[in-house]
């Protein structure tokens, strides 16, 4: 029988969304990972360093075990930050500085998931005073769905960019169809979709 483990669980459910997200990056020019592809400005280094932020934040603060010891620096991370601060890369900073950051928060996330209970209490600084409170458990399962939705985003993004889906090259989570077959598939939608809406 095997013995139930929902740390360990959420942990290797968070580790594949962090491995997904960075592996966007791979392969890719200074410029693409930095192009602003929507409306709103979503690429792929911004994402990185969005999830950076919410486990610095999350797995740091919440639980009293800051990443940045005193005060943290005076840029993205602060509180009177610009808005979507955390969403873009500076030319400061390198792609480098940023999946390195990533990379750090990964240690102190999983030393504070290692270190605490799943039902031990935090506070959430930027959540209303009266729902501050959360569990590690409630945390991990809001970090992962986050970081796992910042992959799609990453994955969408990536496509728009090269023509790169799936988690992973090679990894056989994709239909095995050349360029010809996804034009007629995606011709066949767009044919159904005038049908039924247009």
């Amino acid at each position: 029988m095997i013995e139930p483990n929902p740390k360990a669980d959420l942990l290797r459910y968070l580790q594949e969304a962090r491995d997904a997200l960075v592996g966007k990056l791979d392969g890719l020019s200074e410029y693409d990972i930095r192009r602003p592809l929507t409306p709103t400005g979503t690429n792929l280094l911004g994402l990185v360093k969005h999830v950076a932020g919410v486990e610095l934040g999350y797995f740091g603060d919440t639980f009293g075990r800051p990443f940045f010891d005193g005060q943290p620096p005076t840029w993205w991370y602060t509180q009177d930050a610009e808005p979507n601060a955390d969403m873009w890369a500076t030319a400061d900073e390198s792609r480098e500085d940023i999946v390195g950051l990533y990379r750090l928060a990964w240690e102190h996330s999983d030393s504070t998931i290692a270190t605490l209970a799943l039902d031990a209490v935090g506070r959430v600084p930027w959540w209303p005073e009266e729902r501050r409170e959360a569990t590690l458990h409630h945390i991990l399962v809001r970090v992962i769905s986050d970081t796992q939705r910042h992959a799609g985003h990453a994955d969408i993004v990536r496509e728009l960019i090269d023509g790169s889906v799936g988690c992973s090259q090679g990894k056989g989570d994709m239909p095995p169809g050349d360029e010809a077959w996804w034009a007629s598939y995606r011709s066949r939608l767009e044919r159904v979709a005038r049908e039924v809406g247009g």
